[in-house]
């Protein structure tokens, strides 16, 4: 399949490329981008969801999944985006949202009409809330004072849970889906798919020792494997090409396994690695090893819009170690996803006020701080958890205007940092597809494995080390100097090797 040795890079489209000065990124700007990612190596595009949204998440609340929010352009704009992408021999994955939708959305306004509504049954509504809570904060069940009757939201209030035991939804989702495929797409993103309510079980989530909820019954309910596997299979039926890759909201890699063992999904995030707060090389080596006992391909990445940007949380703005990370990612058994910028090294954005802030999650805390502290530790703590700090718009030059948010700072070394990640892309398609890695080591700060007929060696420590190599092998790729009898290679500090047999 074309996937399983694609680069993919996602777009978050609100920052990406303004094409019409009005300081929010959009379908025309990603179409002005095409030849540049061509350039990059770029195999498939993902685009983070573009439809019509009252934006209380940020595009994770549609209103429509069968059009384009104005502020990003037209289907019209969006078939030429499909077309000038594939002459390109580039592909494009969309991100869709199927556990919720915006309380704008004219399905929730219809069911919330009354208790008598034809599409009351589309969403979760109860006399009685239980103590589920949001991931956002607060409780999940919001009061509706027309009706007199509970609906769930696992997320904002304004983004209503689909009630996925209903038939009708399941087969509105799938028009939805149909709509998409018969546009062109090659694939979709499906946002925290595992959250997707299937019964009428309503248990209480129990507490962990400090109190905070462990959601235990609002997620992986039982008869969810069923509804996805069914609907995958409904999928590869229509469109045997199609790509997909599931966002699944677990910690465990046995269950984030299971929706592609289990469910069908031909990939799924595993955070566990992605979202590696600091860069701690036993943390990762142990991740790698896990994912590559798995039969399926992992996803591989450090960086998307929900985290802070790996250049300052891994790399901790250090081009040496940042390259490292690039080799790991882009030399490797899995599916690579960078993120808008990666490939140029861009910073995290931190937001001075309140004002501008536009992440629900980082509102609701620096509101929820504010009870307690003072505004300026309500801000720090707000940033803390701030998924803006990725989403500032991408430096692409000196005249550009205020966007809807603001610019990430732009690298000095971006430039050098590009060359990097564009020679590592090269050497990917020449030496892959990468479908085994053995032999995974840490040693003294140092990561070794085998990728096929590839020996990488990542020293992330101080010192150059010692490894011992097959006499056989030559240096395709890094620095290293070979000894005299060729059985062993001494690399520098926070430098890679790469050797070939």
């Amino acid at each position: 399949m074309w996937w399983k040795n694609a680069v993919f890079y996602e777009i978050y489209l609100a920052s990406f490329a303004d094409s019409n000065g009005d300081g929010i990124g959009d379908i025309d700007g990603v179409r002005e981008k095409l030849p540049y990612l061509k350039e990059c190596g770029i195999d498939a595009l993902w685009l983070t969801p573009f439809y019509p949204s009252p934006r209380v998440d940020n595009g994770y609340d549609v209103s429509d999944y069968c059009a384009v929010d104005p502020q990003y352009g037209t289907l019209e704009n969006f078939r030429s985006l499909l077309e000038e992408a594939h002459a390109l021999s580039i592909k494009v994955i969309i991100d869709v949202v199927l556990n919720h939708t915006s309380t704008a959305h004219p399905w929730f306004m219809e069911s919330s009409a009354s208790q008598a509504s034809a599409k009351r049954d589309w969403y979760i509504w109860r006399d009685q809330s239980n103590n589920w809570e949001s991931f956002f904060g607060g409780s999940a069940w919001k009061m509706d004072r027309r009706t007199n009757q509970y609906y769930y939201h696992s997320f904002a209030e304004e983004q209503a849970d689909l009630n996925w035991q209903n038939p009708e939804v399941k087969q509105a989702i799938y028009d939805v889906l149909s709509f998409w495929l018969d546009m062109g797409v090659d694939g979709f993103r499906f946002d925290v798919i595992n959250n997707l309510t299937v019964n009428d079980t309503f248990t209480d989530n129990p507490r962990d020792e400090e109190g905070k909820q462990v959601h235990l019954y609002d997620v992986n309910q039982p008869g969810v494997m069923p509804v996805l596997k069914e609907m995958n299979q409904w999928l590869k039926t229509v469109a045997p090409n199609i790509f997909t890759v599931a966002e699944i909201s677990s910690d465990q890699l046995s269950v984030i396994s299971s929706y592609v063992e289990e469910a069908g999904f031909d990939t799924a995030f595993n955070f566990n690695l992605g979202s590696i707060e600091t860069l701690d090389l036993t943390t990762l080596t142990h991740e790698f090893q896990e994912m590559n006992a798995r039969k399926h391909l992992p996803t591989l990445f450090f960086n998307s819009h929900d985290m802070s940007r790996s250049w300052n949380r891994l790399a901790q703005e250090d081009r040496e170690t940042y390259e490292l990370l690039s080799v790991f990612l882009l030399i490797n058994r899995g599916v690579p996803f960078l993120f808008q910028g990666e490939e140029q090294g861009v910073s995290d954005f931190y937001p001075t006020h309140i004002s501008e802030i536009r992440d629900i999650q980082a509102k609701n805390k620096y509101h929820e701080q504010c009870l307690f502290v003072e505004i300026r530790q309500a801000l720090s703590a707000a940033n803390e958890v701030n998924r803006d700090r990725s989403r500032g718009m991408i430096p692409w030059g000196e005249s550009q205007r205020l966007g809807w948010i603001g610019t990430s700072p732009k690298n000095p070394e971006g430039e050098l940092i590009s060359s990097v990640y564009q020679e590592l892309i090269r050497l990917r398609k020449a030496e892959g597809p990468f479908q085994e890695v053995t032999n995974i080591q840490l040693e003294k700060g140092c990561i070794r494995y085998q990728v096929e007929h590839l020996s990488v060696v990542l020293n992330f420590s101080e010192s150059s080390v010692e490894q011992n190599i097959s006499e056989n092998v030559q240096m395709i790729y890094g620095k290293g100097m070979l000894s005299e009898d060729r059985k062993w290679v001494n690399v520098p500090s926070k430098s890679c090797w790469i050797g070939k047999e």
